[in-house]
């Protein structure tokens, strides 16, 4: 009795004392998409000499190069804590110069993670773009940073999923992501929750997700090749997520007027409507509020989850000239805005575009509030803001939806 006794009181020590660092290297495991906050995570941003011979790539603008007046992101990141980073030919006000990260490197997927784990996001969304795994050179690429992912969720305690972005396929190449889920289920068995043991679960069963379905703007691909897709994930034992346009119950405006897109949605376990670009003011969030919550009604009784998104605004000015579509951050209002009406709406799990989204201006880690100047123009975080600002927020909307805060339109007050 004695030595249980001194058992018990060892472990009681041991949980009272041990470091959270510690603690995080026993896994969680994510059962449900009810209840969390993820992120999109691009993890498409190379550098040249980071070891992946893609050169700059979605940092740089006309014919591969990165420069002042040639470039393709809108927000500049906050390079203070990689371990590495990459001099540009950009500039600051001091003449100092600028740099920036690639996601090739398994230290930038740490420093992602340890804020996630440190801000209260729950994970991300892993994108795997089709037309870009086909390829030698983005297969390799993007097997990286799932790699480092892996191992970073496991560190850090966070979930993560994949999700293949249908953007830019062709008829066929739908047998290029099955193939792909197969050679990586085979590497990581995320059945058996061993090798990667974040992977989030939905309904019973891993979760893919699958982007791009139903828009009408002339895509080669259409509901044939999705149903495809989502048969063959459904096949091979995966719940599935599907990412579609935001009037997808209409079938109108972004959407194709097809009644089987109904038919497929019925078949998957969650869906996501996009809703970047779609409202650029608050009486646009208020309209796609009431959308929300009829979305939400179409989905209790066809008996699908439902994730709205939200982001915090958007800018692609050095990608399409200085009369591309902005839409303004205020002070991180709009975004809270969105989160606020959404769970008020009944809402019980959310996706944040994007995590790390500097060439659209909806990224929410952290982005330099002093940005390099000259021919290409940058947008800073606000000046009354510091650079984990919109990290902090998307863990207050975490907090929000597990009923930890008050349902307040008012941002949260930061301490």
């Amino acid at each position: 009795m004695i030595m249980i006794k001194k058992v018990f009181f060892f472990l009681w020590f041991c949980l009272l004392v041990m470091p959270e660092e510690l603690l995080s290297k026993h896994p969680v495991k994510y059962d449900t998409y009810q209840g969390l906050v993820m992120a999109g995570y691009q993890g498409w941003f190379n550098t040249p000499g980071d070891g992946a011979g893609r050169g700059w790539y979605h940092y740089q603008g006309k014919q591969g190069q990165f420069m002042p007046g040639n470039c393709s992101i809108d927000m500049w990141p906050d390079v203070s804590e990689y371990e590495k980073s990459y001099e540009t030919s950009f500039s600051y006000a001091d003449g100092t110069r600028a740099k920036v990260f690639s996601s090739y490197d398994s230290t930038t997927v740490y420093t992602h993670f340890r804020w996630m784990k440190q801000y209260g996001i729950d994970g991300v969304f892993m994108q795997r773009f089709v037309g870009e795994i086909k390829g030698e050179s983005g297969r390799k690429h993007f097997d990286r940073v799932f790699q480092s992912a892996v191992t970073a969720s496991t560190e850090y305690g966070r979930a993560i999923a994949i999700m293949y972005d249908l953007s830019g396929i062709q008829p066929g190449d739908e047998q290029i992501l099955l193939s792909d889920i197969d050679r990586l289920s085979a590497i990581y068995d995320f059945k058996k929750r061993e090798n990667c043991p974040g992977y989030l679960y939905h309904r019973g069963k891993p979760l893919v997700a699958v982007w791009g379905v139903g828009f009408n703007d002339g895509r080669k691909y259409g509901l044939k090749e999705a149903t495809l897709i989502v048969n063959g994930l459904k096949e091979r034992g995966f719940s599935v997520l599907l990412g579609v346009p935001a009037y997808w119950r209409s079938l109108d405006h972004d959407t194709v007027h097809d009644i089987q897109l109904h038919e497929l949605i019925k078949q998957c376990d969650v869906i996501l409507p996009w809703f970047v670009g779609r409202y650029g003011d608050y009486e646009g969030i208020d309209r796609f509020g009431v959308r929300v919550k009829e979305d939400l009604a179409w989905c209790e009784t066809h008996e699908i989850d439902y994730v709205p998104l939200v982001f915090p605004g958007f800018s692609w000015k050095n990608m399409f000239g200085k009369d591309a579509t902005t839409i303004e951050r205020d002070g991180g209002r709009f975004l809270w805005r969105q989160v606020v009406d959404y769970i008020g709406r009944g809402a019980q799990m959310l996706y944040i575009a994007m995590f790390d989204e500097i060439d659209e201006g909806t990224a929410v880690f952290k982005c330099a509030t002093r940005v390099p100047v000259g021919e290409s123009e940058f947008l800073p975080i606000e000046s009354d803001l510091s650079s984990d600002y919109y990290l902090w927020l998307s863990g207050m909307a975490g907090k929000l939806l597990r009923k930890e805060i008050p349902l307040e339109v008012s941002l949260p007050k930061r301490q």
